[in-house]
């Protein structure tokens, strides 16, 4: 894995070395192994890189094709790029240099084009590639949006990079903070592409290559679109029976390990002892020749550990197991870090769990494969199936407007008192069963107007009518061209479009990318997508349960008493920490003076809400938390 920085200066856009150079350092943990820059007529290709495939001097980046045409600075993996190799060869092309795939990403962008070319390979990666005789620049990136890429104009000139930490040091791009990106953040708990937490600052969304050259409008469209293969997935559905299907998502995940498990240096796989982990895990083993390693993050609370469970999974499977205990001190220690650590905020605070197990498998190995996608590929979240049902049962009430008035009017004690009946529902949405917060917390969702919406506002991080962003209002996402008839398929697919680029992959990118850690997912591999989406709904989901069919696969590797249990989740005790050792570093994030230091929240209603959370009992954590990360990632850049 990789980072890449490059700038094409023009009228009214000029860096200087220093600030360029700057601007490759503070990525230096994307790329540890090497430094390029390569320089032309105004333009700079910089990159840092962590050594994968062909460990020698001849995968050095940027790169320049053999016919001196194209320059490209590529941060990822290209999965089949030994297949295109032999394709290469098979049509005569020249003499290679190494064994490289960057190498052969870029001769058959010099065979076939950048757009063609991408239609063949199979990856993840975000690249920049300079048309030297064109003098025009590309930026791609893939499919799922595994790898980031930004990018901004100024002036006649353009700068871009793996992360806005890079293009921070470059005084001419005048960075300031967007209230509308902001409030989008307080909305999904992340940043949706394309849009970053800077003005003028974009992010090149999933599947799309970027074309421009001075004096034109970045020209950007999809290469790949998700919505086609999703329509062409749902269109060809027929009949299946399960130990058809199994056998069949049997063996594209096979192909899809086996490619990801090529590398030149230690190749490991994270293992949380859940459906999905497992999986992955079962499948690598039966794909290498000797016991791979397995890498397992215990915590001293056992409300959050399951190392054991991983580590009965790890036994039977047969894996070289790698389990090591954090403590709490270890634990509360990355908090500080987040909010340089993340380029942009991101409140998720998962991020924690996953930086430390990062953090250890990098002593171990330097590529680890995951088990991240199996939930919004195959309803493994139970928003999926709860949230349809939700809202057939909700767009059937009469005068939802009114009912949601008098929620929000109703003193506490009398919602309490007068609808005890719904203790069950309490217990789901309220913190310790209280109805009245239950209902508080999902009046808003009166308000919906289509299941999407419904979904996104289940989400919401600051949710109500109060907003928190000065001057600036939530921003609900665009549903996407194609809409499923099926409810099910159509929260899939949001999720797959926006959580799992937005929030899921970004995390682990930033966690594993801050340790020179490379991840890998299978899960993601298009072929397993595809199918996954191709399958009947009842393949999917049985009652309340998701991810059916990866269960059924499993079995076949493992007994399911090893995994058959209610899904956890990679969440920290925040109210603890908060209300506990991480009180006066939230404190000072939350005092007055450190919220009026950038005047972007509405610091009222911030300071009211953290006195009543300190109180206990508001079951609020991850509202507290969105607030956190933005002061936190503010106060990294102040």
């Amino acid at each position: 894995m990789c980072g890449v920085v490059g700038i094409v200066e023009g009228k009214g856009f000029a860096v200087p070395r220093t600030e360029f150079m700057a601007g490759l350092a503070a990525i230096r943990y994307r790329g540890p192994d090497d430094e390029g820059v390569w320089s032309e007529d105004g333009v700079t290709l910089g990159h840092r890189r962590l050594a994968i495939v062909d460990l020698s001097p001849a995968g050095h980046q940027p790169m320049v094709s053999a016919c001196d045409r194209y320059v490209i600075s590529y941060n990822g993996e290209i999965y089949n790029h030994r297949a295109l190799r032999a394709e290469l060869d098979a049509a005569g092309v020249h003499a290679w240099r190494g064994e490289s795939d960057t190498e052969v990403l870029l001769e058959l962008i010099v065979r076939h084009g950048v757009e063609a070319a991408l239609q063949r390979v199979d990856g993840m990666f975000a690249f920049a590639l300079w048309d030297r005789r064109e003098r025009r620049l590309f930026l791609a990136r893939d499919r799922f949006g595994e790898k980031p890429l930004y990018y901004a104009m100024r002036g006649e000139g353009l700068a871009f990079a793996s992360e806005l930490s890079a293009l921070e040091p470059m005084k001419a791009l005048a960075l300031r903070v967007s209230a509308e990106s902001v409030a989008r953040y307080f909305t999904c708990g992340y940043i949706p592409a394309p849009h970053s937490i800077y003005v003028g600052v974009q992010k090149l969304p999933p599947g799309c290559l970027m074309s421009w050259r001075a004096g034109e409008e970045p020209k950007v469209a999809p290469y790949w679109s998700l919505d086609t293969m999703a329509r062409e997935a749902i269109a060809s559905r027929r009949p299946i029976d399960m130990a058809s299907a199994v056998d069949e998502l049997d063996r594209l995940i096979q192909a899809a390990v086996a490619e990801r498990m090529v590398a030149d240096v230690p190749v490991g796989v994270f293992l949380s002892g859940g459906i999905d982990s497992s999986l992955i895990t079962a499948v690598m083993q039966r794909c290498a020749s000797r016991p791979v390693t397995s890498l397992t993050l215990g915590f001293e609370d056992p409300r959050f550990n399951e190392a054991e469970h991983a580590r009965a999974v790890a036994a039977h499977l047969g894996t070289h197991h790698i389990e090591e205990t954090v403590t709490a001190e270890q634990a509360l220690a990355v908090v500080a870090k987040l909010g340089r650590m993340y380029d942009e905020p991101l409140a998720d605070s998962s991020q924690v769990p996953t930086y430390l197990l990062s953090e250890m498998a990098r002593r171990h190995v330097t590529v680890a494969l995951s088990g991240d996608g199996g939930d919004e590929g195959f309803a493994g979240y139970r928003r999926h199936f709860a949230t349809p049902a939700l809202w057939e049962r909700m767009r059937k009430l009469p005068a939802r407007g009114a009912i949601r008035a008098a929620i929000d009017a109703a003193p506490a004690p009398a919602l309490d008192l007068g609808l005890g009946f719904l203790r069950g529902f309490a217990d789901r949405y309220g913190p310790g069963g209280s109805v009245s917060a239950a209902m508080k917390r999902v009046s808003p969702w009166l308000s919906a107007t289509s299941l999407v919406h419904l979904h996104e506002l289940s989400l919401e991080k600051w949710p109500g009518d109060e907003a928190i962003v000065r001057g600036a209002r939530a921003a609900f996402m665009d549903a996407g061209a194609y809409m499923p008839e099926c409810g099910f398929d159509q929260l899939c697919l949001h999720d797959m479009r926006n959580y799992l680029p937005g929030d899921i992959l970004t995390k682990v990118d930033r966690a594993s990318m801050a340790v020179s850690l490379e991840t890998r997912i299978p899960l993601l591999d298009p072929d397993v997508v595809a199918f996954g989406l191709s399958l009947p709904v009842e393949l999917r989901i049985q009652g309340a349960t998701g991810k059916r069919v990866l269960r059924e696969t499993l079995k076949r590797y493992v007994p399911e008493e090893l995994f058959s249990r209610p899904k956890a989740g990679f969440t920290p005790p925040l109210e603890a920490w908060l209300l506990g050792p991480l009180r006066t570093w939230a404190e000072d994030l939350l005092s007055p003076a450190a919220l009026a230091r950038h005047g972007l929240l509405e610091a009222g209603r911030v300071r009211a809400f953290w006195e009543r959370y300190k109180s206990g009992g508001t079951g609020e954590d991850a509202r507290i938390w969105a607030v956190l990360q933005l002061q936190s990632w503010l106060a990294a850049r102040a």
